[in-house]
């Protein structure tokens, strides 16, 4: 699996349409001037007038276009934030597919307009024809690239996004935490290296997310100095003015302060690498803002559930409590604080709990969750599993006055108000 292949990058919104803009002002003052100057021979049989007529509506159509596009683009991704959620809808945003749809758009205005001032060059009645195929090449392109935006625009549909928000969980889970092995049931022992903290590296400046941590580069650096790095923030926290990152113990010598911060990837937000908690952050934030008075889309949560129990069922199978990092030697160069099962349970059931605790579907939807998950998963994952089927009980018991309501709400179904498995389990025994 290729690292950080989703990985968008911040300036994405306004480097690529520049490059396409100054490559085609490039072009639009060579090109002709080749054909011009070192190939008289070659030119269109359009005739000038003609060539005129129609670069100038493909200029002013793709300007009409751009306008018009990129309007109903940006009103629907701001639809979308209120819908789901602002942190998910910028990465949509940023897809490099809006970027390049912009730069092309520009590209094919501007060169239409660079081609008519050497249509009919100093009356000669030539028309260009290498650069004539470029400006139906670069429109052809705006076409392609328009119905691609289309496509994107459409992934915004709340089924999509879920599925968009999973798959960068699932990569996440898949690229961080091995597999769990028949000897790693068991929490690691915690390690008390008793060694004196002998650096201290504070993070300066404004409030920022740690985004990435590089853990060979530490383990490196903390194998040189014979030292034990210990993280004092995970991947996801939010660190402030003189926030503790790394406390260096029992080093030889100081380590590189500035070796130190480039291996702690910080910036103005999360991301999904590194951190399948902020995918399931995601997911649970499109789940409850459904479950809210003002919107009242139960069927919204019980999706954005489906996508949950994927991911614990991922995470459940996988050995989650790996914050130990040692060299070569075996010897532990590096402690970095990771979250439980526990902790990635109360992440994605709690707030859909409470939020959802009057909605038949959703709890009927996390009884499902939940006795599936405890069917499949190994037993040390099931005491969790079993302490938040009491609480999901609770929650009805509390909610429902109504005995009957109490049973309906209580009955594990995959679709919410589908086909309960109680119903059929009972049609199986018969």
């Amino acid at each position: 699996m290729k690292r950080h292949r989703y990985r968008l990058s911040k300036q994405a919104n306004w480097y690529l349409p520049l490059a396409y803009v100054l490559v085609t002002l490039l072009l639009g003052m060579v090109l002709p001037r080749l054909e011009h100057h070192f190939l008289p021979g070659s030119v269109s049989t359009m005739s000038a007038a003609a060539a005129m007529s129609v670069c100038a509506s493909i200029a002013s159509g793709m300007l009409a276009l751009t306008g018009i596009v990129f309007s109903l683009a940006f009103v629907m991704v701001q639809f979308s934030a209120t819908a789901y959620s602002p942190r998910l809808v910028l990465w949509v945003a940023r897809d490099p597919v809006v970027s390049h749809a912009l730069g092309v758009f520009s590209a094919t205005f501007l060169y239409s307009l660079l081609f008519l001032a050497w249509v009919d060059r100093e009356g000669a009645s030539r028309v260009p024809l290498l650069s004539g195929w470029l400006v139906f090449g670069l429109l052809l392109a705006s076409l392609g690239l328009f119905i691609a935006l289309i496509e994107r625009i459409g992934g915004l549909q709340v089924n999509r996004m879920l599925s968009f928000t999973g798959d960068r969980g699932r990569d996440a889970i898949e690229e961080l935490y091995p597999d769990l092995g028949l000897a790693a049931d068991k929490l690691p022992p915690a390690v008390d290296h008793g060694l004196p903290c002998t650096q201290t590296l504070v993070h300066r400046g404004a409030p920022q997310a740690i985004q990435a941590i590089n853990f060979n580069a530490l383990v490196q650096l903390a194998e040189k100095s014979g030292a034990v790095l210990e993280m004092g923030v995970a991947v996801g926290d939010t660190v402030l003015e003189r926030t503790q990152l790394v406390r260096v113990c029992g080093a030889s010598q100081p380590l590189d302060e500035a070796a130190l911060r480039f291996a702690i990837k910080i910036g103005e937000e999360r991301t999904f690498e590194q951190d399948p908690k902020y995918a399931i952050r995601l997911v649970v934030d499109i789940a409850i803002k459904a479950l809210s008075p003002a919107i009242n889309d139960p069927t919204t949560a019980v999706q954005a559930l489906d996508q949950i129990e994927d991911l614990l069922l991922r995470l459940g199978s996988r050995r989650l409590e790996s914050g130990v990092y040692s060299d070569s030697t075996g010897k532990v160069r590096l402690i970095v604080p990771s979250p439980t099962w526990e902790d990635y349970l109360r992440l994605a059931l709690d707030e859909i709990r409470a939020y959802g605790a009057d909605s038949v579907q959703v709890m009927r939807r996390m009884t499902a969750l939940i006795k599936n998950l405890a069917a499949v998963l190994p037993e040390p994952r099931r005491a969790a599993l079993r302490h938040w089927e009491k609480r999901v009980e609770g929650s009805i018991a509390r909610t429902f006055e109504d005995l009957d309501e109490k049973r309906d709400a209580s009955v594990a179904d995959r679709q919410g108000l589908g086909v309960g498995q109680a119903n059929t389990e009972e049609r199986r025994s018969k």
